[in-house]
């Protein structure tokens, strides 16, 4: 019973001890990434992704990179954007490149693995979209793309409607019809309290809507870590065969990841497991990338464009991110830049006095502003045209939520179905605190 115990103590302080080490760079992420999400606005990330030609698709990443969020909300403003007009080429770009190719899973990934795995990330990430742009446009037929975007009208046409009446003011594509907010430049905003509190609103949002994410990831890996042997893993993956082993670790990677569920930022430190269990470079890099292939986002996929298209689209994505992973460690082994031995195991060394306890005391200072900020930000004016996804957490857009439902005679705003299904499931569950009379709850 003690050694039952003290394993999983050890797996819980080794848990602790991957978030420790983290920590300062995931208040960095977060807190850059709000930022840079405060000042872009969905109404023109729609408006330039009506093609896939290679200029698109390269804005399409950018826009994607800078609009870093969960797997989830990344495939729910995917379709939003797809329904309202844009290219779904241009929209899966999107989606890919909001999910990995951000600065805070750069950091993480250097922090856990080595800046080899760092700058994998985003060398990969591109080739990934490369190939998903070139390969997409040729599997997609133009009929199944326009059956997807029709089953899509229907529930889009329901939500516009409703925003017109509800909210006549504002533009449906999220931009302020006044022109108040563009005629401000973007060096009067960052000056502003309005606009760092808006910040401030992104980056809690986003911690608060990862959360689970990131606490599954984290103590999968440090129960991983201690508790399963060094030979599961190498029985699962094969080594020593030259490019057959290459190969079956990248095809092997998202399989994993589609078993694990575990998405977003939240399935770096079982990368990290993983890597200390012998995966091959490459296997790590395709296992990072498939947190849009888990299994509860296929269901969504299926929902959003059906059975036909969801299962090309799963064909296409896992097939991109293997070759993605293959094409980066025969790249980085070229280059010299593959590390050259697996750790024995993925150890932290938990909290001592050294740089990175100083850094994470600064870190959380400057996380206490950016939480006072957030508290503030009705006071400073910050937040209009924004709601609290219920569920999650998430700050949505209002004028451009992919979904939303009416409680008590107030809409609420969801950063996806997901979310909303969740809501509509048990409504009583997310509404403690929350002024509404009866508990009637309709879809919209």
């Amino acid at each position: 019973m003690m050694s039952v115990l003290g394993s999983i103590g050890n797996s819980v302080y080794e848990a602790f001890s991957m978030f420790w080490e983290t920590l300062w760079a995931l208040v960095l992420g977060f807190g850059l990434s709000g930022a840079v999400q405060a000042f872009v606005s969905r109404g023109q990330m729609r408006r330039v992704l009506g093609d896939h030609r290679p200029v698109t698709v390269g804005k399409a990443g950018f826009l994607g990179m800078v609009s870093s969020s969960c797997s989830y909300a990344a495939a729910a403003l995917a379709k939003s954007l797809f329904a309202r007009g844009a290219d779904f080429t241009a929209s899966m770009v999107f989606m890919f490149a909001s999910t990995n190719l951000v600065v805070e899973l750069g950091i993480v990934l250097w922090l856990l693995l080595g800046w080899q795995f760092a700058l994998a990330e985003f060398v990969g990430g591109a080739i990934m979209i490369a190939l998903l742009a070139l390969v997409l446009p040729r599997v997609m037929s133009r009929r199944d793309i326009e059956t997807a975007r029709a089953r899509l009208d229907t529930g889009q046409n329901e939500v516009d409607a409703q925003a017109h009446h509800d909210q006549p003011s504002e533009d449906l594509d999220g931009d302020d019809p006044n022109g108040e907010a563009q005629r401000r430049s973007l060096a009067q905003r960052m000056r502003s309290r309005a606009g760092w509190s808006g910040a401030a609103g992104y980056t809690i949002s986003d911690l608060s809507m990862l959360r689970n994410e990131l606490l599954i990831g984290f103590l999968v890996a440090g129960f991983a870590t201690v508790l399963v042997p060094t030979a599961v893993w190498q029985s699962l993956f094969l080594t020593g065969h030259g490019f057959a082993s290459s190969l079956e670790n990248v095809v092997l990677g998202p399989l994993l990841a589609i078993l694990a569920f575990v998405c977003s930022i939240g399935n770096v430190p079982l990368a990290a497991a993983l890597w200390g269990g012998g995966i091959s470079f490459g296997g790590v890099i395709s296992f990072i990338f498939a947190d849009l292939i888990t299994l509860p986002l296929l269901l969504i996929y299926r929902k959003y464009y059906g059975t036909r298209l969801t299962l090309r689209l799963l064909a296409v994505f896992w097939a991109v991110m293997s070759v993605a992973g293959l094409a980066t460690e025969y790249l980085f082994r070229a280059l010299g830049l593959v590390p050259p031995a697996h750790p024995k195991m993925i150890a932290m060394e938990g909290v001592a006095w050294n740089h990175t306890t100083i850094l994470n005391i600064i870190a959380l200072a400057a996380f206490a502003v950016v939480y006072w900020l957030y508290r503030n930000r009705e006071r400073f004016g910050g937040g209009t045209g924004y709601a609290k996804d219920p569920v999650c957490g998430m700050q949505v857009e209002t004028a451009a939520a992919p979904a939303t439902a009416m409680h008590g005679g107030r809409r609420l705003s969801f950063c996806s179905d997901h979310c909303q299904t969740r809501f509509v499931t048990a409504p009583d569950r997310y509404t403690v605190g929350f002024r509404a009379t009866p508990t009637t709850v309709r879809r919209e």
